[in-house]
């Protein structure tokens, strides 16, 4: 930074470096549901989340061992809980992810996860009572009408029959796992997010190994093929290690409040990157289901109370 720099620009360039770091985060978020549908047949679902978290725990002791041995004594007290963390909002958000994968697209899997913030507005009513404006509840509604709409597919006669896709289903259930890790980290340590990140992706690496098991077991299992090793070590780097450190500095950089918004350009980069990438399909109902989503979470976000 340059010593005759006014602060308006240093403020300036702080608020740019924020806004790209957070950029950047939602890209490499977005990506994973690209990446997750070139995995399939190149190798096993279980098998990729196992191999993410073994290159995720090779990474934290690289670059977070210091971290993490400054913070130990408040992180043992808290193990059952973090490793409760890591259970549900690493490794059976990313099984269900990547089992979503083999049953829905990735254009599917981008909007679908755009529901999270959604998810998170009502566990936090029912859970803690938190405030629901009736601008918010009209989110919601559309939100779900955004989901209806892109897992039956737009058809009138799959949603009065209920057939829904499993993919589909999946993921749904994916986000709202994720939304409930998200909620619980309110009680989280009062510990750096970094040295608490490292925590939990060894407890993810742990609880991946009985399900690369059970997935062997019901002779489900795959080695990587190359491309399949070269999808685990992008899925490692992007989406679960440089994404989660940018979110880390974002947030300390501009507040949760502020960094929270660029979650939602998920939906949006995955559904670009689907249609570039995949070459899938842009049907009308991915735009009005998208477009339900996008507005529900703008009125949650927009309309919650100060």
């Amino acid at each position: 930074m340059s010593d005759d720099a006014t602060p308006a620009q240093d403020s300036g360039r702080h608020l740019a470096e924020s806004y790209l770091l957070l950029t950047a985060t939602s890209l490499c978020w977005a990506g994973n549901a690209v990446l997750g549908r070139l995995a399939v047949g190149e190798v096993s679902p279980m098998m990729v989340v196992l191999g993410r978290w073994v290159g995720v725990l090779i990474l934290c002791f690289v670059f977070l061992l210091p971290m993490l041995r400054r913070d130990w004594p408040v992180l043992k007290r808290h193990l059952p809980f973090l490793a409760l963390l890591g259970a549900t909002g690493f490794t059976g958000f990313n099984a269900l992810f990547y089992l979503a994968a083999h049953g829905t697209t990735a254009l599917n899997i981008g909007i679908l996860q755009g529901t999270i913030p959604i998810f998170v507005l009502v566990g936090s009513f029912l859970i803690y009572r938190s405030g629901l404006r009736p601008m918010q509840g009209l989110g919601v509604v559309l939100t779900v009408t955004g989901v209806v709409t892109v897992s039956s597919g737009g058809s009138v006669d799959r949603l009065l029959a209920l057939q829904f896709n499993p993919g589909d289903l999946l993921m749904l259930c994916a986000c709202i796992l994720y939304a409930g890790y998200t909620i619980a980290l309110r009680n989280r340590p009062k510990v750096s997010p970094l040295s608490m990140f490292a925590v939990m992706a060894g407890a993810a690496f742990i609880v991946s190994l009985p399900a690369a098991g059970i997935e062997a077991a019901l002779d489900r299992f795959q080695w990587p093929t190359p491309l399949g090793w070269l999808l685990i070590g992008l899925v490692t780097v992007f989406p679960s290690f440089i994404a989660q450190i940018f979110f880390i500095q974002g947030v300390d950089r501009i507040g949760p409040a502020r960094a929270g918004v660029f979650v939602n350009l998920v939906p949006i980069f995955a559904a670009a990157m689907a249609v570039l990438f995949l070459k899938e399909a842009f049907h009308l109902y991915h735009a009005i289901a998208l477009t339900l989503v996008l507005i529900g979470i703008y009125l949650s976000e927009k309309f919650k109370p100060a």
